[in-house]
Parts: C-alpha cells; structure tokens; sequence
C-alpha cells in the first residue's frame, strides 16, 4: 500500500510538471505569435506612413527671374547646379536656342528631384508663342554592374496655353484707346486691334466721338490665370457711320474681308503706330495740323513724344536722307512711278539713301529738328508730283491675294459675325 502510495504519489507530481510544461509551452508560443502580428502592423504601418510621405512630397521648383546684370551661369550657379551640370544643358539647348542671351524681365524655371534633389528640367519662355524645354533622361548602363548614364534632351515646343474667346465692345468718347480702358479691355488687345486696321483706319486722324468697336479675341491662361491676349479673330470699327470689317484665316495667316479678300494695301494708314500716340494723347487732337490745301499746309504732322519710331507706310527706295532746310532731318521714299512720301523733322535717320525699306519698318525717330515748335512727325505724301492729302486717296491695293478655300472661310465669318452681334 505505502509503495503503491509513494508510486502514485510520484505520478501525479510528474504529471503536474507535464501539465505545467505544456500550458507554458503554449502561452510563450502563443505570445511569440502576438509579438510576431504586432511586429508585422507596425512595419505596416511604418510602410504607409512612409508612402503618406512619399505622396506628399513633390518635385522643388524654382522660378528665377533675369534681373540686370544675371548671366545663364550665375543663373545656374545661384540655384546650387554645377558647372558641368549647367555646361551640358547650354551645350544641349544650343541649337534650339542660345541660354546665354536670356532676356531682362524673363523667368527661367527649374524643376529639381524630389527623390535625390538633383535638377531635372529647365523651362525657358523664348518669346510669347514658344519655350525652351531641356530634360535629364537616364539610361542603364552597358553591365549591370555598370553605373546609370544621364544626358540632356532639348525640345523647343508651343507654350500650352489654354484659349478662351471673348466679345468686347466700346464707343468712342476721346479715343478707342480710352474707350477700351474705360471698358476693362487689355490695352494690349486694343493696340493688335489697331494693328489689324492699320491698312484702314488711321487712329490718330479719322475716329470720331459715337464711333464704336466690336472685336472678337482670344485670351491665353496658363495654369487658370489670364496671361495675354492672343489672336484678333475679328474685328468691327463704325468710322462716322461707314462699317469697317475684317476676319482672321488661320489657313492664311492674314486678314480678309467678308468676300476673301486681303485688306493689306500699298500703304499704312499711318507713319507712327497707334500704341505711340494712344496712351499720351487720349483726349483731345493726336495731331499739330491736317492737311489743309486754303492755309497752304500741304501735310499731316502728328503730335508724337521725342523719339517715337517712325515707319515707312509702304515698301520702297530710299531717295533722301539727311538734312532738308525748313524739314529738318527729312527721309524720302520712292514708292513707284506714281507715289512717294517724305517724313520730316526727325530727331535721328537710320536709313540711307538708295536702301531698300519693307512696309512697316523703322526709318527714323519723332524730333523737332528745322522749322519746329515742339516734337512731331510732318508726313507727306505725293503723288504724280504734286503733294496730295493721304486720306482722300483711294489707297492701291497691295499684292492681290484671296483666301484659300473660300467656302470653309465663309463658315468662319458667319460665325464670326454671330459673335459681334
């Protein structure tokens, strides 16, 4: 009995250390898999937190201005890229376009890597139509122990603008110019609307007050915020009644008529352009003194600042150049056997005699020089000899051109004109 005790007695203490054993075994087992699963959510967690912030971290950009003085290298320089960094851009945009002759009141803009923070790409806006865009690309090497190769890429590509037209409208008071302002019209879309008349209208000579202006244009945004005007698709000006309309083709590149004709003519409507005596002379005459054949004034001078560029009203030789008594500084043009036209009083000539001139191009600067009182630009025109008033002549057509496809042309201008309505 006492053997079979002690025995049994044994067992059941053997069995309790079992027992122990196991229910040990599974709570350490149980809490390796708890520290495991933990473990996992935390470096889940530690992995989403790490892409929250990849997402959220974007590309630096900078966006530089060209200041007086800034060179391209300095530019670089001043923005922490290196000089082999900034050697291999210029060597690469070169023949798109010279980064060494970047221009005043430009901006030029880098993008750097949000990863390694070295410069990606580089923007530059040439002028209001096209940029300049260079960009890394990056290529395996030839092993793939080898390391990765880099190299700048140029493209020179339209800016993307985003285009919304638009309606504007005014009457005429003291000027179109001020009528524009008066109507929260960009003044830079009143100066192309002038431009677009310039065969036809002289605005310093024929508006009248009650004249009114109807024109249908573009304006340019880029990233939603309004940048400039863009194309005058068309344009309507009621001069003392008489209506006067004009429609952009985008297959010719010009302005027509209703009918397709090209409103282009020999002559300019005016020597000095509409932005030169807009701003300064809105009220008021724009000129000294009309032609007036009783009082013996056979010109027209317009009241123009010193220095105000003047322009030959049509393409020609160049017959006078220097100085002509009573004129002053006096340039003359043969235009043809029939026509010719002198500008008088000049500050500066910068053309000579027996040089060719293109329409529109610069011959001198408004002065005072010879018989004069203040600063202006006395215009003459002559024909078959005899000095005649400009804007009681019937203005020659220029090179006669029609609008191609005149049917697609005429859809354009119906539509067009629904517009102006």
């Amino acid at each position: 009995m006492c053997y079979n005790a002690s025995m049994l007695k044994k067992f059941k203490i053997i069995l309790y250390i079992f027992l122990f054993l196991g229910v040990s075994g599974v709570y350490w087992q149980s809490k390796k898999e708890n520290n495991k699963i933990d473990n996992n959510l935390v470096q889940a967690n530690s992995a989403q937190a790490d892409i929250a912030v990849s997402e959220d971290k974007k590309d630096r950009v900078e966006k530089i201005e060209i200041v007086d003085g800034t060179t391209y290298g300095a530019l670089m320089a001043s923005s922490g890229v290196d000089n082999a960094t900034a050697m291999a851009i210029y060597d690469s945009a070169f023949k798109s376009y010279d980064l060494a002759k970047v221009r005043l009141g430009k901006f030029v803009e880098l993008t750097f890597d949000k990863e390694n923070n070295e410069l990606r790409e580089l923007y530059y806006k040439i002028d209001t139509e096209d940029q300049l865009h260079v960009w890394r690309t990056i290529t395996p090497g030839a092993a793939s122990s080898s390391p990765e190769m880099s190299a700048w890429q140029t493209k020179k590509e339209a800016i993307p603008y985003e285009v919304k037209i638009i309606t504007s409208n005014g009457t005429v008071k003291s000027s179109m110019y001020q009528a524009a302002l008066d109507n929260n019209i960009d003044e830079r879309a009143i100066m192309a609307l002038a431009d677009v008349f310039q065969w036809t209208i002289d605005f310093a000579m024929d508006p009248r007050v009650d004249d009114v202006f109807t024109f249908v244009w573009e304006q340019r945004y880029l990233n939603g915020e309004y940048v400039m005007p863009g194309r005058i698709l068309s344009g309507k000006y009621v001069n003392s009644g008489k209506e006067y309309a004009l429609y952009y083709s985008d297959e010719n590149k010009g302005y027509f008529d209703q009918n397709g004709n090209s409103v282009q003519r020999m002559f300019l409507r005016a020597p000095v352009e509409f932005r030169y005596i807009s701003s300064g002379f809105t009220t008021g005459r724009r000129y000294i003194e009309a032609f007036n054949v009783s009082t013996g004034h056979r010109a027209i001078d317009y009241a123009a600042g010193l220095g105000t560029p003047i322009r030959a009203v049509g393409n020609g030789t160049i017959t006078k150049a220097g100085w002509g008594g009573s004129y002053g500084n006096l340039t003359s043009i043969r235009h043809n056997s029939t026509y010719s036209t002198n500008y008088g009083h000049q500050s500066r000539i910068i053309v000579k005699s027996g040089q060719k001139v293109k329409q529109g191009e610069i011959i001198g600067y408004v002065g005072s020089t010879g018989f004069s009182t203040g600063p202006h630009l006395h215009y003459e025109m002559i024909k078959n000899g005899v000095k005649i008033n400009p804007y009681n002549e019937l203005m020659p057509a220029g090179e006669v051109t029609k609008v191609a496809n005149k049917d697609r042309f005429m859809q354009e201008v119906q539509k067009l004109q629904e517009l102006m309505k």
